[in-house]
């Protein structure tokens, strides 16, 4: 498997105390004006990140998931049957009505599994597209972060949803699970939010991966779920829900997972010091300008 560009790599490595554990209120909204202020003004993380309502059109996820934008954007609401959502302040709550109507039936399928309920972390911004902090993807309203922190029996204040952190899997400095923290619960969990067909792909840290390969739960049928379980960077948080291109929408789906559960050659690369090592810098590559999504994101912005 080839080593990934320094960029890419450094990008994901910084993530791996992910935007929901980190920049929070006050010093989350400074870092965004920091990321505008040194951005040329025609970027497209600068256009979109400026709106603050969806596009007043008819729902689609238009492009792909890391070059696109959201038209007919639907907020999850903050406070749920089974769920809340945290970092408020950032706005990135919308989704398209597909991945609103996952999350809610997602959270209450969850408390079967003795889950307590979801705390929500970053979706899209109200019309998608590129966002000025944090993630490559997220652009069409088809991707959620879910942390591996269980819901309190509790409604959270809003300070509180800015400073409570989400809870890494990982033992301190390691890239190995900690069994203190890491619990049946969170493999149902995510078993559970992968087994739902229209979810796309699910990706976690390579050593949750790993804890999941070796996960045998009594009675436990077909282990076909696991394929959607993808391996990457960072994401020892939270996992990474992505749903399928909805029918009818304009988006592009990733192409389908490799056969087999994951659990073999690739996830030895993911578990080894290859994937970790630093290759060659290269020069950084231009923002995306409006001219590289696709050309009805221009629409999406001007409504």
């Amino acid at each position: 498997m080839r080593r990934l560009p320094l960029p890419v790599l450094a990008a994901a490595l910084l993530w791996s105390a992910p935007l929901a554990a980190q920049s929070t209120g006050e010093e989350g909204q400074s870092e965004i004006a920091r990321a505008r202020a040194e951005l040329p003004k025609d970027a497209a993380k600068v256009l979109f990140g400026a709106q603050t309502r969806p596009a007043p059109l008819p729902a689609r996820s238009i492009g792909a998931y890391a070059r696109g934008c959201l038209a007919g954007g639907v907020a999850l609401p903050v406070n749920g049957a089974a769920w809340q959502v945290m970092r408020l302040s950032r706005n990135r709550n919308w989704g398209h009505p597909a991945l609103i109507a996952y999350l809610e039936r997602f959270a209450v399928a969850a408390r079967k599994e003795g889950w307590p309920g979801l705390l929500v972390g970053d979706m899209s911004q109200p019309r998608g597209g590129p966002m000025l902090t944090g993630h490559a993807s997220h652009q069409i309203g088809l991707d959620a972060d879910v942390w591996l922190r269980p819901m309190p029996d509790r409604e959270y204040a809003p300070e509180e949803r800015e400073s409570v952190s989400a809870i890494s899997m990982l033992k301190s400095g390691t890239r190995e699970i900690d069994p203190a923290i890491w619990t049946e619960a969170h493999a149902r969990l995510i078993r559970r939010a992968a087994s739902d067909p229209e979810v796309a792909r699910i990706f976690v840290h390579p050593a949750i991966k790993k804890a999941l390969c070796d996960w045998r739960p009594a009675g436990e049928g077909s282990r076909a779920w696991l394929t959607k379980v993808r391996p990457w960077y960072g994401h020892n948080y939270h996992f990474h829900v992505r749903l399928a291109c909805p029918a009818g929408a304009d988006c592009k789906d990733q192409d389908p997972p490799p056969t087999g559960d994951g659990c073999g050659a690739d996830l030895a690369w993911w578990l080894g010091p290859e994937p970790w090592k630093p290759s060659p810098p290269s020069p950084p590559k231009p923002p995306l300008r409006l001219a590289d999504l696709p050309e009805a994101c221009a629409q999406v912005l001007a409504k």
